[in-house]
């Protein structure tokens, strides 16, 4: 496919997808980590305390892992996108943006939670 002089390939397009992977698959790694380690936090709960502590969690696992997902999506379509410069905007914005949708996601979990 020859070259479209309005707009062309841009050579270092692969950077900011790059920078957003090394961040956000070790970012995500870690909150799904935190997330299932984080029921042995009411391991000696009982009644309506570990009750009140399950519910939460519920709501609160189905919204990490729905962000993580949302976050993976966001980062595969930085990786994507065209490799013309018309769509460095995007790309960048992309790739930022799934990283931080794993730290929302994550203090979306921590702020669900009903701790003990």
């Amino acid at each position: 496919m020859p070259d479209d002089p309005l707009s062309p390939r841009a050579p270092h397009a692969w950077v900011a997808p790059l920078i957003s992977t090394l961040l956000t698959l070790p970012a995500a790694g870690l909150a799904l980590l935190y997330g299932g380690l984080s029921p042995m936090a009411c391991d000696s709960c009982d009644g309506p305390q570990a009750d009140r502590f399950t519910d939460s969690f519920d709501t609160a696992w189905t919204v990490l892992s729905t962000g993580l997902v949302l976050s993976l999506i966001v980062l595969v379509a930085s990786w994507a996108l065209p490799r013309q410069r018309r769509q460095d905007a995007k790309r960048a914005l992309l790739a930022t943006g799934a990283p931080a949708v794993v730290v929302v996601t994550f203090l979306a979990f921590m702020a669900l939670v009903d701790w003990p």
